[in-house]
């Protein structure tokens, strides 16, 4: 009898610590991600691309004229993300920050250029 209530208190630990895990497993934020920056000259098209390496998010962002930016500093933390994205405009370099909620099919982006925060969705592209 002993032997049966302690593999059942060991399963029993096996499933709740499993259910804890759950929620804290990291989202699936591989791959292509679309969208569009609003500015005061209309909107300009997005793309990043990540790929997660436990907590370590690497990728770039796509230029508007095809080159890829490589992100810097990114970390995924459960269904949460941040880096940032050094851009250069005629030798002024400039750092964007992100932060971003990570669902299956978009990411809530939060940012600050120059101290000014923005917001922006993307979505996954198929």
């Amino acid at each position: 009898m002993r032997k049966i209530a302690r593999v059942s208190s060991v399963l029993a630990l096996v499933l709740a610590l499993a259910l804890l895990a759950s929620p804290a497993a990291a989202a699936d934020v591989d791959g292509t991600w679309t969208g569009s920056m609003a500015t005061p000259n209309g909107d300009v098209p997005i793309t990043f691309v990540f790929e997660a390496d436990g907590s370590t998010l690497t990728g770039h962002m796509v230029g508007m004229d095809g080159t890829e930016i490589p992100i810097d500093n990114g970390m995924v933390d459960g269904d949460m993300i941040s880096y940032s994205i050094t851009l250069d405009f005629g030798g002024m370099p400039f750092e964007m920050l992100y932060k971003g909620l990570v669902s299956a099919a978009e990411i809530m982006l939060s940012g600050s250029v120059f101290d000014m925060p923005f917001e922006l969705t993307v979505k996954k592209a198929e």
